[in-house]
């Protein structure tokens, strides 16, 4: 969870009289999320990630507890399983794995400052940086994302509840409209990985059409007569 435990409104729990089995409400309550993301905005998150790969651009991924280790999943997804021959790799990194630097940045600085220090001397235009919070409103978060709009990176957040500050900071929303964090932590790495295996599929179309272009025509041999 990345958020003060007063963040969000608990869920409410499943008594022994009730039809469903327990736990199985997060289950209903993540296919109920997921079916309400934006499918436009789903899209142009793919996109985005795909236009940073062609033009050897950098993914940055960041989110606190649990949208942490979703962040690390995400960025060793992109950075696998999109790998295919004749086609350049998506460079992707979370900012969450490098415990050093997290924490010297921490404790030099303010937690607060952990992702945009790390973001700010490397973030270039066309880079692409990913926020995950539940509550759209941890503040290294924020300060992450003020620090890609600095540098003219485009944003995409993976957000929950209202979207908090963080619906208005990024460019290109995914919000799972739950305050259940269960729910929303659940449906953001669903969305990994429907985002990593639709630009899988556009990068394997690319890589068979680059592959059919190499291939002989077949046409007609002359004849030497």
């Amino acid at each position: 969870m990345d958020v003060s435990s007063d963040s969000l409104i608990p869920p409410t729990p499943v008594t022994s009289g009730q039809a469903r089995p327990l736990g199985y409400d997060l289950l209903a309550g993540c296919a109920e999320a997921l079916q309400a993301i934006s499918q436009p905005e789903f899209d142009r998150a793919i996109d985005e990630v795909l236009k940073a790969r062609g033009a050897a651009r950098r993914v940055y991924i960041m989110g606190n507890g649990g949208s942490a280790a979703t962040a690390t999943h995400f960025a060793s997804d992109l950075a696998k399983a999109t790998r295919m021959r004749g086609i350049g790799p998506i460079r992707a990194s979370s900012l969450t794995d490098n415990v050093a630097l997290l924490t010297a940045w921490a404790n030099d600085t303010a937690y607060d400052r952990v992702f945009a220090e790390q973001l700010l001397p490397v973030l270039d235009p066309a880079d692409v940086v990913v926020a995950i919070t539940v509550s759209g409103r941890s503040r290294n978060v924020l300060r992450g994302l003020s620090a890609a709009r600095e540098r003219r990176a485009a944003t995409i957040g993976l957000l929950g509840g209202d979207g908090g500050a963080a619906l208005e900071a990024v460019d290109i929303p995914l919000l799972v409209s739950s305050w259940d964090y269960g729910i929303v932590e659940s449906a953001h790495l669903a969305i990994v990985h429907a985002m990593v295996g639709a630009v899988r599929a556009e990068l394997l179309r690319l890589a068979n059409a680059a592959q059919t272009a190499l291939q002989p025509t077949g046409g007609p041999r002359r004849s030497n007569g």
